[in-house]
């Protein structure tokens, strides 16, 4: 097959990063004429379809999303060494992809990954968030580095990736102070139909809760569920419910929230891991991670 044209491959990035021929054409310099040109010879040459025209907008084939994807990895790199090239003392930067699955506490995450900073390397922390499904379909074609997740890759997954497990915490339960205060002494059964904000149904501590609520014969009022889960603490800071976060980040959740703790549980324990597609850690952001956070005591 004859090589890659890398100037079709840079057209055509900056076609479906702007969104439209026009709209690349002036950030090129070029005639909206000779950019569509040097589109259709990339198509001819690949044999694929790349574009499809909705109104004034190019909308990505699938084909297209997927050749996106690798140029546009291509093209970053490429600027991240003319940034590097152009600094007075230029320093190497190592990127370090980590996927964040959105059941895990955004306090957490930055407790967790603030740590790579501490590195004697130059580190440039890139995080992408997204459903565990995704994030190691991602991991598995080198996309990531690791993978930050409240629930381990199953036995029996096809992914050849392993887990790291680095820390682990009871629950707290939390609330405005005006719901918060009457529910204190009798925590737990005080709960007993009170409103609650439930985590979705991607999270394993859900069906903690769920379990832990039957154990104690307590039915909630469940007035919402949340996938995400800084939305389920905006939603217990405006008062709609009671919610719960894991012990470990208490301070944190109340600081930033405005809540209180009415009550805790060490018979739920929720925790995390790093997913790796390596046993042997080479990348030095994930060895750190995992050796500083590996105990309960550093965290």
């Amino acid at each position: 097959m004859t090589p890659l044209n890398y100037n079709h491959l840079y057209y055509f990035y900056m076609v479906a990063r702007e969104g439209s021929i026009a709209a690349a054409s002036q950030r090129l310099n070029l005639t909206p004429q000779t950019v569509s040109g040097q589109i259709s010879k990339f198509e001819d040459h690949l044999s694929l379809k790349l574009f499809e025209r909705q109104g004034k907008r190019m909308q990505m084939s699938e084909s297209g999303l997927l050749i996106y994807e690798q140029a546009k990895a291509i093209f970053q790199m490429g600027e991240e060494i003319q940034y590097v090239l152009n600094q007075q003392s230029p320093k190497v930067w190592r990127r370090f992809n980590v996927g964040l699955t959105d059941v895990v506490p955004k306090v957490l995450a930055l407790r967790l990954l603030k740590s790579v900073f501490d590195l004697p390397q130059n580190i440039r922390l890139v995080c992408h968030e997204g459903d565990q499904e995704k994030l190691l379909a991602d991991l598995a074609v080198n996309k990531l580095d690791c993978v930050l997740t409240d629930q381990p890759l199953a036995a029996n997954s096809p992914i050849k990736a392993f887990n790291h497990s680095i820390a682990h915490s009871g629950l707290s339960f939390f609330a405005v102070s005006q719901l918060a205060s009457p529910l204190k002494e009798a925590f737990p059964t005080s709960l007993h139909l009170q409103p609650f904000l439930l985590p979705g149904r991607q999270s394993l501590v859900r069906d903690l809760i769920l379990s832990w609520f039957n154990k104690h014969d307590i039915s909630p009022q469940i007035v919402a569920e949340f996938d995400d889960s800084a939305l389920l603490k905006a939603f217990g800071k405006e008062g709609y419910g009671v919610f719960v976060a894991p012990t470990l980040i208490e301070k944190e959740v109340i600081e930033q929230y405005g809540v209180d703790v009415i009550g805790r549980t060490d018979e739920c324990i929720e925790r995390y891991y790093v997913i790796s597609p390596e046993r042997k850690i080479r990348h030095p952001a994930t060895k750190h991670l995992i050796q500083t956070f590996h105990s309960e005591h550093a965290l």
